[in-house]
């Protein structure tokens, strides 16, 4: 069996809904720009991502998925494995599988940040708590 090559596309950010997803709290709010059932992706899932004041994403971690966040306004609070520090405009944070992780819109401001991550799916479907 052979697997088909996607296509090139251009999409833009304003033709994806923004989702609420699951373990996101407060106003958090994702657009999936790339991803398997967007564009036929293999390797990478890249969304941006708005988190009003208080929003967070609850502390978790990946089994093989590697991410990297970019944040692109306002501040946060970003926590590995139990340490906090504060991340603002062009901060980029590396998270390798298996290390717990959140972050924490602590600031005054909107804080708006680019996730890529690699592969698409965790191994054995999704988030370990």
């Amino acid at each position: 069996m052979t697997q088909e090559q996607p296509a090139g596309s251009i999409r833009n950010v304003i033709e994806a809904m923004w989702e609420d997803l699951a373990g996101h709290f407060g106003g958090a709010y994702s657009k999936m720009l790339v991803r398997p059932e967007v564009c036929g992706s293999r390797r990478i899932d890249y969304r941006i991502s708005t988190y009003q004041p208080k929003a967070y994403v609850e502390p978790h971690a990946h089994r093989v998925q590697e991410q990297i966040y970019h944040v692109l306004e306002g501040e946060a609070l970003m926590e590995l494995d139990g340490e906090r520090r504060v991340v603002r405009r062009h901060d980029v944070i590396f998270v390798p599988p298996g290390v717990r992780h959140a972050i924490y819109n602590t600031g005054l401001t909107d804080l708006t940040f680019i996730v890529v991550t690699s592969p698409p799916e965790d191994a054995e479907a999704g988030l370990t708590p």
